[in-house]
C-alpha cells in the first residue's frame, strides 16, 4: 500500500512527517492483543500505519469529505469506517464489550471532552495513546504544585499512568499550525475503585479548580459551608493545585462524612 500524503482541505492541518505518524501508530503496542479505535483519522496519515499492526481496526470519522477518502482509499477496512460523532457513540458496542486501544490525531478542539467520554469509559479502556494539542498534554501529565495542575490532571491520573512522550513541532504540518502539539499515552493503572464517593469526588475536583485561586475553603463553599467545623482544619488553606489525587481522595471522604452529618442533624429536627 502506498504511503498516504493527501491534499489538503480548508481549515485543516495535516501531519506531512510520515516517520512521526508511524511513531505515533507504534504507541499502541503497549496493549498489542487489543483492537484498536482510531478517532477522527481525516485522511488516514495514522491509519495507514495502524493497519500494518494486524489487529482489528475500526475508525469514526464525522467529515464525510474525510470519510469518502478513507472508503476509497481503505477498501479493506471496509464497514469499520464509522461516520458518527465518537461523543454520541456507545462504545461498549463497539467490539462486542471487548475492551480496545483509543487513538488517533484527535481535533484539538474536543480533546479534553474525549478524555472524559475515555474516564467514563474506563473498563473498556486500558490504553488511549494519540496526538493532542501540547498545552492540553501538559496539563495532562503534569504533577501537584505546577501551574497546570488541573480537572484533567487530577480525573485521569486516579485511574491511569500518563506518559508524556514526545513534542511535535509546527513545522512538520501543512500548514503549520500556530501551537505545537505533542503524544501522549494514558495507561490504566491498577486503581478499581478510589475508596471514595467517586462522584463527590468529581464534584470537588472540578468545582474547586473552577475557582483555582481561591482556597479551598471558599471554593468548596457550595459544597460544604465554610462555617462548618470540618473547614478550620489546614488543609482548607491550600489551593486546589496543591493536593495530590490521594489527597482529593481523603478530602472527599471528610467532606461526605460531614454532609451525612449535616443530613442527620437535620432529619432530628424535622423528627
Amino acid at each position: 500500500m502506498k504511503s498516504v500524503r493527501p491534499k489538503k482541505f480548508l481549515g485543516q492541518h495535516f501531519l506531512k512527517d510520515l516517520q512521526i505518524a508511524s511513531d505515533i501508530a507504534d504507541t499502541v503496542d503497549t496493549c498489542p492483543e487489543l483492537p484498536i479505535l482510531e478517532v477522527g483519522p481525516g485522511m488516514g496519515v495514522l491509519t495507514q500505519f495502524l493497519v500494518r499492526k494486524g489487529r482489528p481496526l475500526k475508525v469514526v470519522e464525522l467529515d464525510f469529505e474525510s470519510v469518502a477518502y478513507l472508503h476509497n482509499n481503505f477498501a479493506e477496512l471496509g464497514d469499520n469506517i464509522i461516520e458518527q460523532d465518537f461523543l454520541q457513540m456507545d462504545l461498549s458496542k463497539l467490539f462486542d464489550g471487548k475492551p480496545f486501544v483509543l487513538t488517533g490525531n484527535y481535533p484539538y478542539n474536543i480533546s479534553s471532552q474525549i478524555f472524559f467520554k475515555m474516564l467514563d469509559n474506563k473498563d473498556l479502556i486500558p490504553c488511549c495513546t494519540g496526538m493532542i494539542q501540547k498545552e492540553v498534554a501538559e496539563r495532562i501529565a503534569a504533577s501537584p504544585g505546577n501551574k497546570t495542575y488541573g480537572i484533567l490532571s487530577v480525573l485521569i491520573q486516579a485511574w491511569y499512568k500518563v506518559e508524556y512522550l514526545f513534542t511535535v513541532h509546527e513545522h512538520v504540518f501543512n500548514p503549520p499550525p500556530k501551537v505545537k502539539s505533542a503524544v501522549i499515552r494514558m495507561t490504566r493503572n491498577d486503581t478499581t475503585h478510589l475508596g471514595c464517593n467517586e462522584k463527590l469526588f468529581k464534584q470537588i475536583v472540578k468545582t474547586t479548580f473552577n475557582q483555582r485561586r481561591k482556597t479551598l475553603r471558599n471554593s468548596i463553599s457550595t459544597i460544604l459551608d465554610k462555617s462548618h467545623p470540618l473547614c478550620a482544619d489546614t488543609i482548607f488553606n491550600k489551593r486546589p493545585e496543591q493536593l495530590s489525587v490521594q489527597d482529593f481522595i481523603s478530602l472527599t471522604n471528610r467532606v461526605e462524612e460531614a454532609l451525612v452529618s449535616i443530613d442527620n442533624q437535620q432529619l432530628i429536627i424535622n423528627n
